[in-house]
């Protein structure tokens, strides 16, 4: 099975929801990694608008820090959790929600993120982030993948610490220019998916999709990547 794995800064669903609704659909991702998901009123049940969308579930998730991960069904999901980061007064608090899935008789653990503008917040979340998605994969025996908003680009510090420990995937196998944001005129590449040395990227770039309903539905740009978790020389 060829797993796909999406991420996609949702912007809380304040802009257009039947193009969030045709691109969620878009995606066919079997996880998809949320950011910026409903944290406010009626947040329970508008994440699980946005996962029907793509005929998901939501899987992870706590309200505060505002990410998610959903889970389709062609995975089977195993467990869910959310962990708040360390808090950086007066700045929002972060988080990362972490999925393990099982398909095929292979388990992933999927983790989503969104680090925080201020540079030393971003930095410490990110080495946490890892340590967290690293524990739980390693208590279920699972390949480890990290998705998010980075905000900032490849080749910064935060950026470099998360492709130290895991592999970048789409200069692995770039599909399109890679560019995430803003989604009104992309040029930086800010989005990412992130995965354990040595999983086969197969793709990883954007997805197919009307472009009026990439700009209106948010203001970032979702990232796919298809893994081959299937891998037979792969192990943690």
């Amino acid at each position: 099975m060829v797993l796909r794995i999406a991420s996609y800064n949702v912007r809380s669903m304040r802009d257009d929801i039947p193009a969030l609704k045709r691109v969620v659909a878009a995606l066919r991702a079997d996880v998809l990694c949320v950011q910026e998901a409903p944290r406010f009123l009626c947040w329970r049940r508008r994440r699980r608008r946005l996962a029907a969308f793509g005929g998901l579930s939501v899987a992870a998730g706590r309200r505060r820090g505002g990410v998610a991960v959903l889970t389709g069904p062609g995975v089977r999901l195993l467990h869910g959790e959310g962990h708040l980061l360390e808090p950086f007064f007066p700045l929002e608090r972060r988080a990362i929600a972490i999925a393990v899935v099982e398909a095929e008789g292979r388990r992933v653990a999927v983790g989503s993120i969104h680090l925080d503008l201020d540079e030393t917040a971003r930095r410490r979340h990110a080495g946490e982030a890892v340590s967290l998605l690293g524990e739980v994969a390693g208590r279920f025996g699972a390949l480890p993948v990290l998705a998010g908003d980075i905000n900032e680009q490849s080749g910064q510090p935060s950026w470099q610490h998360l492709a130290e420990r895991l592999t970048d995937c789409y200069p692995v196998s770039p599909r399109g220019d890679g560019f995430t944001f803003p989604a009104r005129g992309p040029h930086k590449r800010i989005d990412a998916i992130f995965a354990v040395a040595g999983l086969p990227v197969l793709s990883c770039g954007g997805v197919e999709a009307d472009p009026a309903d990439l700009v209106a539905a948010t203001d970032h740009l979702p990232v796919v990547a298809e893994l081959d978790h299937r891998h037979p020389g792969l192990h943690l």
